[in-house]
């Protein structure tokens, strides 16, 4: 448990350096750092002297049926270098075919083979890293025919096979639940505990007929009920405020992260303590 963190955004840089807000850490995209140099990068050195770091990525494209790409993955190890992040995290999804980047988290069939496909790629990822990986749960829109397995149930998979840890997105599983129909709680109740690192909590956008992740409005009471669930199934874990687009003031979204660190002192204190089962495993077993 490393506490209560927010995404850092550009809109946001000026006031950070400015005021150094009390929150406990940060979490980046890595792709906007990759490039060595620059503002950004320079901006982002200067917060991670004062603040942990977790890299969090969007491109790995972890499930596609291209190569991986190993001139991307030296420039992330490069960029855990200079920062030295907490952990590296990104989606179990694929994001392009072809050379071509889709620029969105796409859904994979849960299948065995493909389980085959995303544990053999991970392994590889962790060796290039030299660090165990963090693999977030997307949120989706449709379902293949072909899926043999429930989601909770392909993540579980992958992530003991690969000895790989979870990034369990709250928001995500409440949205995939309303889109598909099944139970959020009985994700949470199937997810094994000891590999969950992180918790994403986001807003999103109601369409009528389904759900769309878009991380521009507060989280809802909705979530905020199941992200205490899950803390009292799984535990607490170091939790993230994801806003990505209608970005408001810094202020409001510390607030945010605020709210998820008294709902957890709240239920913590309800149900009284309990061990952080995730100290069984380790966090770095190749470095």
């Amino acid at each position: 448990m490393t506490g209560f963190g927010i995404g850092l955004r550009k809109q946001h840089y000026a006031e950070i350096l400015d005021v150094w807000p009390q929150i406990d850490w940060f979490e980046v995209i890595s792709e906007n750092f990759l490039v060595p140099g620059g503002r950004p990068l320079a901006t982002l050195e200067r917060i991670a002297e004062r603040y942990p770091i977790v890299l969090h990525g969007v491109s790995l494209s972890i499930g596609s049926a291209d190569p991986l790409n190993h001139a991307y993955l030296q420039q992330l190890k490069r960029l855990a270098g200079q920062v030295q992040p907490l952990w590296v995290s990104d989606h179990l999804c694929w994001t392009g075919v072809g050379g071509h980047n889709l620029h969105d988290l796409l859904p994979l069939p849960y299948t065995p083979n493909v389980v085959d496909h995303v544990v053999d790629r991970l392994r590889q990822v962790q060796d290039v890293l030299g660090r165990r990986f963090v693999l977030e749960n997307v949120s989706t829109y449709l379902e293949f025919n072909s899926s043999t397995m429930p989601e909770w149930e392909f993540l579980t998979t992958i992530a003991e096979r690969a000895d790989c840890e979870i990034l369990l997105d709250i928001n995500n599983i409440y949205v995939s639940a309303f889109n598909h129909g099944f139970d959020a709680q009985h994700y949470l109740r199937n997810v094994p505990a000891a590999r969950v690192r992180q918790y994403h909590l986001a807003g999103h956008s109601n369409r009528g007929t389904f759900l769309h992740d878009t991380h521009d409005h507060p989280v809802c009471d909705d979530v905020w009920a199941l992200y205490a669930d899950a803390l009292r199934v799984i535990g607490p874990r170091a939790t993230l405020i994801e806003w990505d687009d209608h970005i408001p003031p810094l202020a409001d979204v510390v607030a945010q992260a605020d709210k998820a660190r008294q709902i957890s002192r709240s239920v913590l204190q309800d149900d009284g303590p309990r061990r952080d089962p995730t100290v069984a495993v380790e966090t770095d077993h190749r470095a």
